[in-house]
């Protein structure tokens, strides 16, 4: 049957509609809240954007954020939404202040639609503006107006109240991970030395800026020199080294995170390493200078162009309308400061020549045996015979016509490392061609732990693998935005997981500290009875539903990932899937972290052992 393309075809969608409709396009990807690139993280931001605003044209130094169950509330002191405007500022797509760059210069937020997002996506959302004695306030649900208030005298001091609740029937299953938002919340201290933020009770503040990041990011004991530190016109950078592989830098642009980079963090990386050669006055490769950094960068831009909504990826190029290129911008302020700097203390700048020179040496001794291993990659025939590939991938360029749409597709770009042929078979019939693809590990891979990276090359499963992500040279041309390990709920699938973690913590840390990595959660249990069906991530869901469905229910304990079938494993990894992030905390030392668990079998660690299997032992037990 032909489709009938007529008048009738042809729908005009309101505002609210729109953003219900396709909430990939303002959001990014929905999620339960399990990865903190999920879209409730988001909805939060948006909201806290316009605090921040507030706060960077001189109005207000703190913001309270108040997380309760499902419910998120933040006030700030600015200056408050004019009153005659607080319900249009929420509710009509193109209504604000950011349009007038004159009022908000170097904001964020430039296109109207971040509060109004967040309104249409929530179950309950509650706006009240404080302004010069009077208060205003309104009252929505899923973006429809539901009560406004009338003008009200108040003595609450001036700035903006907002309480939201997440859509359920959006963000299915979904619950806050308080650690996020604590990330979030650290992010804003550091781009706005002094602002102090409140979120429930504890109090974050920053009095050094990017270099309290880094701090936060390292150790003491890790960084081969102190902080370099420098601080501009619209532009902050700070740099050290460590003796980890690949790149760890940060950037943000008005105060957004860039997680994807764009063309300011591009610049950085190229000025730094023209500043280092013209330094030293050697023309050191460049992988050199940059192995092992650990560095930010924060800048502010009039009127900025970001690659979607979600302001993940800067595309713009000039920093202001008439001003220099984003290139020429960055590359004359290292080139003048950090020059300066290397010039003015001489002890950092033979640390980092010895660095340096100790990329090079490991990178000539690996030269021939890279070369062999590439060869290798080659005669395995990687996509046919390790990986089924999908459609879609994190550095691919998007096309012209759906831009939006297909940039959010990219932050969903799933690589799932399986182990076994069932297992990997299952995924395979389940996932989305478009943005799922899957990696079949051939047995236990090595514990690499204390290796070099002549290991990664070697091994046939590591170096495919480091192929199959594209990132040998670092993440610029990481093909997916999140890496899945699939593994069984057994000591057999546990071990494999470790030694996988081990691979990403050992050679590509990078890839953890952006928090790339995940390990899947299956159903342990299904329990049926007649029509419907429970998938069980525990002994306490299996519980509840047995108690749900009675006990006659039927129980079905799965061993391991091969018994699930196709079609129950879409659900498991589709929009509901669940998934537990790989995250390093502040404070710890991958190489203490993986001595302790990867290295020799120590008395303090079979003592850890014993006394966590006493714990689980002592547990009641559910028998079935």
């Amino acid at each position: 049957m032909l489709f009938q393309y007529d008048e009738d075809s042809i729908k005009s969608l309101d505002w609210r509609e729109h953003i219900r409709l396709r909430p990939g396009m303002y959001i990014g990807k929905l999620g339960d809240g399990s990865s903190p690139d999920d879209g409730i993280y988001v909805l939060v931001k948006e909201i806290i954007d316009n605090c921040i605003d507030e706060y960077a044209m001189g109005y207000g130094k703190t913001i309270e954020i108040t997380l309760e169950g499902k419910q998120i509330t933040v006030r700030d002191y600015g200056r408050g939404i004019p009153l005659g405007k607080v319900t249009d500022a929420v509710s009509k797509v193109n209504t604000g202040a950011k349009f007038d760059s004159k009022v908000f210069q170097k904001s964020v937020g430039l296109n109207g639609v971040g509060t109004k997002a967040v309104n249409a996506l929530s179950h309950y959302f509650k706006v009240t503006s404080f302004r010069d004695g009077k208060e205003k306030t309104a009252e929505f649900q899923r973006g429809i107006l539901i009560k406004e208030y009338k003008e009200s005298k108040t003595n609450a001091a001036n700035g903006t109240l907002v309480t939201f609740i997440p859509d359920d029937t959006v963000f299915k299953n979904f619950r806050f991970h308080p650690e996020f938002l604590e990330n979030q919340i650290w992010n804003y201290c550091y781009l706005n030395a002094g602002l102090k933020i409140i979120f429930n009770g504890k109090t974050y503040v920053s009095k050094n800026g990017l270099a309290d990041l880094l701090m936060r990011k390292t150790n003491e004991d890790e960084i081969r020199y102190p902080i370099i530190h420098l601080k501009g016109e619209d532009i902050e950078v700070a740099i050290t080294h460590n003796n980890d592989y690949g790149e760890d830098i940060y950037s943000f642009v008005n105060g957004q995170h860039t997680t994807q980079g764009g063309t300011h963090q591009q610049a950085f990386r190229e000025a730094y390493v023209k500043t280092v050669r013209d330094f030293f006055k050697k023309d050191y490769e460049a992988s050199d200078i940059r192995t092992g950094i650990v560095a930010a960068i924060a800048v502010r831009v009039v009127e900025p162009v970001f690659e979607s909504q979600t302001k993940t990826k800067l595309g713009s190029v000039n920093v202001d309308v008439n001003g220099p290129s984003m290139k020429q911008f960055v590359g004359d302020f290292l080139a003048r400061e950090l020059d300066l700097y290397l010039h003015k203390n001489p002890a950092t700048a033979d640390a980092l020549k010895k660095r340096i020179e100790q990329s090079e040496r490991e990178r000539k001794e690996m030269a021939g045996i890279r070369k062999l291993a590439n060869e290798r990659t080659k005669k395995a025939n990687l996509h046919n015979k390790k990986l089924r590939d999908c459609r879609i991938h994190l550095n691919d360029e998007p096309p012209a016509r759906g831009r939006e749409e297909f940039i959010a597709k990219q932050q969903e770009t799933t690589l799932f490392i399986t182990e076994g042929d069932s297992a990997s078979g299952s995924i395979t019939k389940a996932r989305n061609v478009e943005t799922q693809a899957v990696f079949s590990l051939r047995g236990k891979p090595l514990n690499c732990f204390g290796l070099t990276k002549k290991v990664v090359y070697e091994n046939e499963e590591f170096n495919l693998l480091q192929h199959a992500l594209n990132i040998e040279d670092g993440l610029d041309g990481l093909r997916y935005n999140n890496i899945v390990i699939a593994t069984d709920a057994d000591v057999d699938g546990m071990h494999i997981r470790l030694l996988l973690m081990t691979f990403f913590l050992q050679f590509f840390p990078d890839l953890v500290k952006h928090e790339k990595v995940y390990v899947l959660e299956t159903p342990l249990f299904r329990v049926r009875k007649g029509q419907e069906t429970i998938y069980c991530y525990d002994e306490s869901e299996k519980a509840e539903a047995v108690k749900k469905l009675g006990p006659k229910a039927e129980i079905t304990r799965f061993k391991g990932l091969g018994e699930i079938s196709p079609d129950e494993f879409a659900r498991f990894i589709g929009p509901d899937m669940r998934k537990q992030l790989i995250r390093i905390e502040q404070g710890d030392h991958i190489q203490q972290l993986l001595e302790y668990y990867m290295g020799k079998n120590t008395p303090e660690r079979q003592d850890f052992i014993i006394q966590n299997l006493r714990i689980e032992m002592d547990a009641p037990v559910e028998v079935s």
